[in-house]
């Protein structure tokens, strides 16, 4: 099993979906590490040699921001809008979306599940 960035990728799997296993790599990018690591991306990861699985963490350590390190700079752009005090920062703080969407149906992954509020009694007709 290669193990790369701290990940164990599945032996089973072709290197360009193997990779995506990895945060902060998708497929498109995946591609592009095996182009440059001349590896065929149809290839078994299982099947690699130490100098293929050698070359491509070499590359992505060289390149490209993964896991932890991504991972919190992503919480440090979170929080720099939050203590600016921005729109997209204060969405964050409320964890509400950020982006634009509706709030009043949808929106549940950032809303979380419902609350229901009691509701005004009416009034008797007359």
């Amino acid at each position: 099993m290669a193990r790369i960035a701290g990940n164990d990728l599945p032996k089973q799997k072709k290197v360009f979906i193997g990779l995506t296993y990895i945060y902060g790599i998708g497929q498109y990018t995946a591609r592009l590490i095996c182009e440059k690591a001349k590896v065929n991306p149809e290839k078994k990861i299982g099947d690699l040699t130490e100098e293929e699985v050698a070359q491509i963490r070499a590359i992505m350590t060289a390149d490209y921001k993964v896991e932890g390190a991504l991972r919190s700079e992503i919480q440090q752009n979170i929080k720099r809008l939050m203590d600016i005090g921005c729109y997209r920062g204060l969405r964050h703080r409320r964890g509400l979306p950020c982006r634009g969407q509706r709030t009043k149906t949808n929106s549940r992954t950032r809303k979380g599940r419902r609350r229901t509020v009691a509701g005004k009694k009416k009034a008797p007709k007359k």
